[in-house]
């Protein structure tokens, strides 16, 4: 049974065609359940985001996998045969292992990939079409992926402008629970800001927005993992020095912290630091602030440069990472050999007892006629001996008329270190 990987990402597809064979849970659980009892493909995980859906399964039809994925998307399998890659047992391996490490992700490194896999593995699970095998490559794939998190900078170093301020704020204020932020606006931009902020465990969060509905559905988001508080816009200047961290991206024509403000704050803060961070565009913050002793004041600019810098030192850690992963598939697939071939040779060693068993009977038989046990014996060593050597026999002629040399070469070696290593051990 091969194992192998197929789907689209955001290398191979666009975003229109992603859209269309997308996955919702509700609509994957029902898919899965309906395959589990289907005898000839039961045995696979759907990997499904915004930047790529893929198919995992142990199975030796990925053609009709293909076109499982076209049926239940409603599309026509030429419209993805062009889009689509495969993967088949080593590749499909490293792959996966890629996918899980974020290796393979729009954004170099990014974390929430290893999260969302293991989530489609636990409903593939949860509708019966994981066996013990396919469960087995996905666990490596996670231990290959904490493996690359915690032995590789892949993932850390800043690249994404949330994370990057969220970054920035712990580099100046070192305990995060202590902080009070403050978000001018709760656009796209601020949105991320705060959930990376809230994720790594700041004190406080205050919302300031002109629509009140926009700032309580932040706040919603945000909850339980951190307080929250909403103000009205107007009130800003007022509530500016209760702020550690000021996150500031309107969208407005006209800068909406002052120079003025900030000093005011700062005074009513005894002088304890601020960090205030403008990503608007236009600026929202007065570039004179900047002047100010105890605020710190970064803009777009700033953080374009740190996550550049950021983004060639995930690159670098990178190379580490791939040259790890494909160790860590090449000790995976050679433990599925190894057992593999444990299976064998347990088959031949149970048919090797049988011989011996057989031909056991046979010489007791003739001596209990009365026949002379020595040469009963002689005749049983000598039958036993032909009838074990008999398929190693074959496999030497066979490989010696291959084509290639090094078959018969690869076995006459190994059964040569084998006669040598008995007859030292008999001395």
């Amino acid at each position: 049974m091969s194992f192998f990987a197929l789907g689209v990402n955001h290398q191979t597809a666009s975003v229109e065609l992603r859209e269309q064979i997308a996955f919702n849970p509700d609509k994957l659980s029902k898919l899965l359940a309906a395959q589990s009892h289907d005898p000839n493909l039961n045995d696979l995980v759907v990997v499904s985001t915004c930047n790529r859906t893929e198919v995992y399964a142990m199975s030796e039809q990925s053609e009709q996998v293909l076109q499982w994925l076209a049926d239940a998307n409603g599309l026509d399998v030429q419209q993805l045969q062009n889009h689509v890659y495969r993967y088949e047992n080593a590749q499909a391996v490293t792959h996966l292992m890629r996918v899980a490490s974020g290796l393979d992700s729009l954004m170099l490194g990014e974390p929430q990939i290893l999260g969302q896999v293991k989530t489609a593995l636990s409903l593939a699970k949860d509708n019966a079409t994981v066996s013990k095998d396919l469960n087995r490559i996905f666990e490596y794939a996670f231990y290959a992926a904490k493996r690359v998190r915690s032995e590789t900078a892949v993932g850390s170093h800043a690249v994404s402008m949330g994370y990057a301020v969220a970054q920035l704020a712990l580099q100046v204020f070192t305990q995060a629970e202590s902080l009070t932020v403050m978000m001018v606006a709760a656009g796209e931009m601020n949105s991320l800001v705060a959930k990376h902020l809230a994720e790594m465990g700041v004190g406080k969060i205050i919302i300031c927005n002109r629509t009140r509905s926009r700032a309580e559905h932040l706040a919603q988001e945000l909850n339980p993992r951190v307080a929250v508080e909403i103000i009205d816009f107007q009130d800003l200047s007022a509530h500016l020095h209760r702020a550690d961290v000021v996150s500031s991206c309107t969208g407005s024509l006209h800068q909406v912290i002052s120079a003025a403000d900030v000093k005011a704050a700062l005074k009513k803060r005894r002088y304890q630091q601020m960090l205030l961070v403008d990503l608007a565009v236009p600026r929202d913050i007065d570039p004179k602030v900047e002047d100010l002793d105890g605020a710190y004041l970064y803009g777009v600019d700033d953080l374009q440069s740190v996550i550049e810098d950021n983004l060639a030192q995930r690159r670098q850690a990178a190379l580490e990472a791939e040259v790890m992963v494909n160790q860590l598939a090449t000790q995976l697939i050679t433990q599925q050999k190894v057992k593999d071939a444990g299976s064998s040779i347990q088959q031949y060693r149970e048919h090797g007892e049988q011989m011996r068993q057989q031909e056991l009977n046979c010489a007791l038989a003739r001596i209990a006629k009365g026949e002379d046990a020595a040469v009963v014996m002689q005749d049983f060593s000598h039958r036993l001996t032909q009838k074990l050597l008999h398929p190693t026999s074959i496999l030497l002629r066979d490989a010696a008329k291959a084509d290639d040399p090094a078959h018969f070469g690869f076995i006459h070696e190994h059964l040569e270190d084998t006669i040598q290593h008995t007859r030292q051990s008999k001395r």
